[in-house]
């Protein structure tokens, strides 16, 4: 009945129940549950912060960045309100509450979920995700702030500036992205010191056949091209100028076939020996009519057959490798917020906020994909940043539980068509940082579950 509140069933808990359900569709709680049973992370006891809802406050914290960890977890347990009643209210843990269950939880769990979860989900008619029958992935790296504290400084470094170091310790990543629904996928990451090279020998493993691998001229070598090729996906990567190629057949496109050594020794004594060498094609071309400081390119690619994948349109395919920048700059700047440290304040609870970032970006992704299919649009075309309101607008409304089900997000939210008269704003979410007891959320003027609290 409209207004009456739901019961849990008898001898369960709230938090044995609880899942945000617009993250729990892309981590479904019974699997989560798995993953923390097999690395000896579940809760062996009840506890007000059980581990499987823990996995979804970690992903909570990049949605709320602006508020404190408190107020986090109060957005995330708004939507129990109409399940409890007004007979029952629900304690917000302290801040060292909150701290000690994302210790228990540790940064393996979720960098476990990442990994399986966290794939390519381009389909056939999904626009802007294929070249012929590729799937079109790019190769990039990039760094994060993060909070200033010793232990993060010992651990991941400090960039260099040009006056002594950097004010924030920084962590280096390297990701690869499908580029028709900017999912950043196979991420690793190390510290600022580490080299994107290095942390690209980690992220090739995770190439297949039929992808086609777009990379700047950073990452174009013979030992990390050799790994890559031997994934079975082809490569279309740019070389860099001081790199000799020796033109062995010339193409009908003005491509030419030519061979990359693995080292410097094979190509100075063994040129001509088969087993030492791979077969590449390479295309030169210069912009014309652009301003730019670089309007010379050469390609490298292991598509040797013009007719699958003429010159010209490889050319123009290379410039699709910006979408990972585009990505990035999703993931950086408007889902963290420009100018915003991750708070962590331990190396471990650092990793653990990365892949939560990284989980939440992909589900963020994903919903924006199926409305870009319900719509038939390129997932291009619909906004990040609407999307992310839409999500914060709508997620403490999604409740799982055996009793009450997960409602379904509208995908015209997300297409950006307008929402209903009956649509409410979302309350701030701020909240003072030095409150550390616990506190009982208030009870929302009207419980029921199809609309939002005031």
């Amino acid at each position: 009945m409209l207004g009456q509140s739901r019961q849990l069933p008898n001898g369960n808990r709230i938090t044995d129940e609880l899942a945000m359900g617009i993250l729990a569709k892309r981590y479904p709680t019974a699997r989560v549950k798995e993953v923390l049973q097999q690395m000896g992370k579940a809760s062996q006891r009840e506890r007000e912060l059980p581990a499987h809802l823990m996995v979804y406050y970690v992903m909570g914290l990049g949605l709320w960045m602006e508020a404190s960890c408190r107020e986090v977890l109060r957005c995330l347990l708004t939507g129990v309100h109409w399940l409890l009643g007004s007979e029952k209210e629900y304690q917000v843990a302290g801040k060292s509450g909150i701290t000690q269950a994302r210790q228990r939880l540790g940064w393996e769990v979720m960098k476990a979920i990442h990994d399986e979860v966290v794939r390519p989900i381009g389909e056939k008619h999904t626009q802007g995700a294929w070249y012929r029958d590729w799937r079109v992935v790019s190769l990039d790296g990039s760094t994060l702030d993060i909070a200033d504290s010793e232990e993060n400084a010992r651990v991941f470094g400090r960039p260099p500036a040009s006056r002594g170091a950097s004010a924030y310790p920084q962590l280096r990543f390297v990701a690869l992205l499908e580029n028709g629904t900017h999912v950043l996928f196979a991420s690793q990451l190390g510290s600022c010191t580490c080299g994107e090279l290095h942390l690209a020998e980690q992220v090739i493993p995770q190439l297949q056949p039929g992808m086609l691998c777009l990379a700047d001229r950073l990452f174009t070598g013979g030992p990390l091209w050799k790994r890559a090729a031997a994934t079975g996906a082809d490569l279309l990567w740019r070389g860099k100028r001081s790199m000799k190629f020796a033109c062995a057949q010339r193409f009908a496109d003005g491509s030419y076939l030519s061979y990359i050594y693995p080292n410097r020794r094979d190509r100075l004594r063994h040129p001509e020996d088969p087993s030492r060498r791979i077969a590449v094609r390479i295309i030169e071309y210069r912009l014309r009519g652009k301003r730019s400081p670089e309007p010379w390119y050469r390609l490298v690619t292991t598509i040797l057959d013009p007719q699958k994948a003429p010159a010209r349109e490889l050319a123009v395919l290379y410039h699709e490798r910006w979408e990972i920048e585009n990505a990035l700059d999703e993931f950086k700047v408007h889902l963290r917020g420009p100018q915003v440290v991750l708070r962590s304040q331990t190396p471990d609870l650092v990793r653990q906020e990365f892949y939560g970032f990284l989980m939440l970006h992909f589900a963020v992704r994903s919903f924006m994909h199926e409305a870009a299919i319900s719509a038939d649009r390129d997932p291009d075309e619909l906004s990040f940043v609407h999307a992310v309101r839409v999500l914060k607008r709508h997620l403490p409304l999604f409740v799982i539980s055996p009793c009450g089900g997960t409602r379904r997000l509208p995908s015209s939210h997300l297409a950006g068509n307008p929402p209903g008269k009956g649509q409410t704003q979302p309350r701030s979410p701020y909240a003072t940082r030095g409150q550390t007891k616990n506190e009982p959320l208030c009870h929302p003027q009207q419980p029921n579950p199809q609309t939002a609290p005031a």
